[in-house]
């Protein structure tokens, strides 16, 4: 079994969320606030809310979508949003331009329902990340393997698909080491196929702990 010259470290993550001053009550001020929203606010509604959205059996995976739905009842906009796949970004610059191009096709389809008010307000928040090392570190895949199926939902979305937006790859952390440091490329490629939009956090982990295995009973 081959001994990784720089070891995995898991850490754990925890999301701080807070409220900001921007609101929308209409489809014009959303696609005004996405224009002018921070960064963390893009972050929360989408790669976070996709976190949030794995413990709900209905519903869309980021927050813009599931408003269009259940405040205006704009069911194609709705999906049209939720069409955008998080897992191929790398950037949130990205992202925020994806949602406006999205918003103003919907703008030039349909102009008199961007004034339209909705049942309720939404309301631009931001997310803070917080990490912290574990402590304790994987050398082996075994001892990766002890790791992971101890790790925390939220710890694994922040290896697993958060980790996009720090290596600006379309990969993760477990992947990266696989590759680079155990020479295991299949196992990385394998795991980088894990779709998130089909599994909850529970059963991609699952899935993970399962190729792991199958790898370390070869």
């Amino acid at each position: 079994m081959k001994t990784a010259e720089h070891p995995f470290q898991f850490e754990a993550a925890s999301y701080l969320t807070r409220i900001g001053n921007q609101l929308a009550t209409n489809l014009r001020e959303l696609r005004e606030g996405l224009e002018k929203c921070s960064d963390a606010s893009i972050f929360n509604h989408t790669f976070q809310s996709l976190g949030r959205y794995h413990f709900l059996t209905e519903g869309f995976s980021n927050d813009f979508a599931e408003w269009a739905l259940s405040a205006l009842n704009a069911a194609e906009l709705a999906e049209q949003l939720a069409a955008l796949d998080i897992r191929s970004y790398t950037e949130l610059t990205d992202v925020r331009t994806d949602l406006l191009r999205v918003m103003d096709d919907y703008s030039k389809a349909r102009p008199n329902e961007m004034e339209r008010h909705a049942f309720e307000p939404f309301y631009f928040c931001e997310t803070t990340e917080v990490t912290v090392p574990l402590g304790g570190e994987a050398r082996t895949l075994q001892e990766f393997r002890n790791g992971l199926e101890h790790l925390s939902n939220m710890s694994f979305h922040f290896h697993f698909l958060v980790s996009r937006l720090r290596l600006h790859l379309g990969t993760n952390d477990f992947s990266q080491w696989f590759a680079k440091e155990l020479g295991l490329e299949a196992l990385a490629l394998r795991t980088n196929r894990i779709d998130v939009y089909t599994h909850t956090l529970d059963s991609a982990r699952d899935l993970l702990l399962h190729y792991v295995d199958r790898e370390l009973a070869a």
